[in-house]
C-alpha cells in the first residue's frame, strides 16, 4: 500500500529524527567520557561516527533553549576535539572531567521542564 505523505508529516518525521540524533550524541558523549577505558583514539574514531549520523540528516530550525544549546555544544566539541590537529590525550585526559559536567548541565536544562512541582501545589490545598 502506497501512503501519501503530508508536508507537515514529514516535516514532523525529521524533526523527531534529528532530535533523537542530537541526544543520541550527547548520551554517547557522556558513555565515553564516563568511561576509563576510553582513550583519545577510540574517542575520536566514535564521535566522528556519530557527528557523520547527525551530519546525514536534514538540518532543522530548533525552537527551545535545550536543543539549540545541546547543538552549539556538539559543534564546538567537535571543533575543539576532532578538527583540532594538536590534541593530546593528555589534554583528552584533563577534558574529560569538565565535560561531564557540561553535559550535566544540558541534562538539567532538560528536565528543568519536565518535573515542576507547581503544578501539583493546587491538587494539594
Amino acid at each position: 500500500m502506497n501512503r501519501n505523505y503530508t508536508p507537515k508529516q514529514i516535516e514532523k518525521y525529521k524533526r523527531q529524527k534529528y532530535i533523537s540524533a542530537l541526544e543520541k550524541c550527547t548520551k554517547n558523549l557522556f558513555k565515553l567520557f564516563r568511561s576509563e577505558k576510553t582513550t583519545l583514539d577510540s574517542y575520536k574514531n566514535k564521535f566522528k561516527e556519530i557527528k557523520n549520523d547527525l551530519d546525514k540528516l536534514d538540518e532543522i530550525r530548533l525552537d527551545g533553549e535545550y536543543l539549540k544549546k545541546t547543538k552549539e555544544y556538539i559543534e564546538l566539541l567537535y571543533k575543539q576535539t576532532i578538527l583540532n590537529e594538536e590534541f593530546s590525550q593528555k589534554e583528552f585526559n584533563n577534558l574529560k572531567n569538565s565535560e561531564l559536567s557540561n553535559l550535566n548541565r544540558l541534562q538539567k536544562m532538560k528536565n528543568k521542564t519536565k518535573y515542576s512541582k507547581n503544578k501539583h501545589k493546587n491538587n494539594f490545598f
